[in-house]
């Protein structure tokens, strides 16, 4: 199925020059000359080689069709990201690297999307928000709210996010798992 390029997602699965690909990241560039393009990061799942490739917005790719089945998010060890078919129960292991950066991302008992293609479970959709705790936070400095603003903060994960002036440490936030950006504060 054809989608255009402004349209792909971290997760998803296409068809470039005849392989199959997993996207890992991907980044917008709006330069200030000419037209907007998308740059994306992918891996080939079946041999786990790894290269970039831009499109133009405009540009259309081969978004592949795969098999969504709902699973759950069972632990993480060094190499694999072990899931749980909430349908049948069956669990089955992912190499860590296949899910990318998003693996930072996973929670305890989570309920993810997992992509099969002939089978083989080849990415993973998570849920596009989800909840953390921002362990570290920079002070704020005054006169600093006056404009919109935004300081770094750790979240619990490990990742760096930017944040308001009025997060500290300790408050539990809403964080985009596509870019992972602040959304909001979380409601307690």
């Amino acid at each position: 199925m054809k989608m255009q390029a402004n349209l792909i997602r971290p997760g998803q699965i296409i068809e470039h020059q005849g392989r199959q690909w997993s996207v890992l990241k991907i980044q917008l560039i709006q330069p200030g000359k000419g037209g907007a393009f998308i740059q994306v990061e992918m891996r080939d799942f079946r041999t786990g080689t790894k290269t970039n490739e831009r499109w133009r917005t405009a540009d259309t790719v081969e978004k592949l069709n795969v098999e969504e089945r709902d699973c759950q998010f069972l632990f993480l060890d060094d190499d694999h990201v072990t899931f749980m078919d909430t349908e049948n129960f069956e669990q089955f292991a992912m190499a860590r690297d296949a899910i990318g950066e998003q693996t930072a991302f996973l929670q305890d008992g989570m309920a993810v999307t997992v992509d099969f293609v002939e089978g083989t479970p080849v990415g993973v959709n998570l849920p596009p928000t989800v909840i953390m705790r921002v362990v570290e936070a920079d002070a704020v400095v005054k006169g600093q709210t006056a404009s919109s603003s935004y300081k770094p903060g750790i979240l619990e994960n490990g990742l760096r996010v930017m944040i308001p002036p009025f997060v500290e440490a300790g408050t539990r936030i809403v964080v985009n798992t596509t870019d992972c950006s602040y959304v909001e504060r979380a409601k307690d």
